[in-house]
């Protein structure tokens, strides 16, 4: 009898590799917009970086970050792959538990230091850079490190399978 996934309550194992992928994509193609010359959302995320556009911070900060993005995406496919073996599967783990780690670091890290004050912002940081960090930015890092965090989690569990008919 051919083995298929139970129809309800089954989770696939690898969702939160397919979520990461997703998330790296669209911060990828947002970085890449501003590289090209977009500037929806970037001044509230750089600052005046954003309108001095100097070449190392088109470079490293917004092709640079768009392609480790891009990276991030691939490992994130790699993590959704099903029974990963080996010692490339281990690699992939921890660096998918790297990524996590650093994503979770940075927003939950930013959040803190922007509700406590525990840092003196430079003057350079308007109140609605701050605002747009505590609001968007810093939940959408937490998010990616979540995503990544499951997908190392979850990476090369076997899927749940039952019997056609069987619960």
């Amino acid at each position: 009898m051919r083995r298929r996934p139970e129809a309800a309550g089954a989770e696939s194992s690898t969702y939160g590799g397919r979520v990461a992928c997703l998330w790296a994509i669209a911060f990828a193609g947002l970085h890449f917009y501003w590289a090209v010359g977009g500037d929806v959302g970037l001044s509230v995320s750089a600052g005046p970086l954003a309108t001095e556009r100097p070449l190392w911070f088109v470079v490293a900060g917004l092709w640079g970050v768009g392609g480790l993005c891009l990276f991030g995406a691939l490992l994130a496919r790699l993590l959704d792959r099903p029974e990963p073996r080996g010692a490339p599967a281990r690699v992939t783990r921890r660096l998918g538990w790297a990524v996590s780690a650093l994503l979770l670091m940075r927003g939950v890290g930013i959040e803190v230091l922007l509700l406590t004050g525990a840092v003196h912002l430079d003057a350079s940081v308007s109140q609605e850079q701050r605002a747009w960090t505590l609001a968007l930015w810093n939940p959408w890092f937490i998010a990616g490190g979540l995503a990544f965090g499951r997908a190392a989690r979850r990476s090369g569990r076997r899927p749940q399978f039952t019997r056609s008919g069987a619960k």
